[in-house]
């Protein structure tokens, strides 16, 4: 079974892969079509949800997104806290 990563309202990702996207100059149906040249089957609407944190990743879809974005995991994780 596929491991997910849960996104909730107070902690998400999904505004670091954003500026991440927009700082490599794509669009989400690039992103969208590099990760289904890697089999994974997503819609523009799923990668939508995950950059408004709604969708929660899976972690070979963080991998992937890892290698289109050209970025490290501490990156895409950059400025998120945990609640104390």
């Amino acid at each position: 079974m596929a491991q997910k990563l849960k996104q909730s309202d107070d902690i998400s990702i999904g505004d670091n892969l954003r500026k991440l996207r927009n700082e490599a100059n794509m669009t989400q149906e690039q992103i969208v079509a590099q990760l289904q040249l890697r089999n994974f089957s997503i819609s523009r609407s799923i990668y939508s949800q995950m950059e408004s944190g709604t969708y929660n990743i899976r972690i070979s879809e963080l991998i992937a997104l890892a290698e289109i974005l050209h970025t490290d995991y501490n990156t895409i994780f950059k400025g998120l806290d945990y609640n104390k």
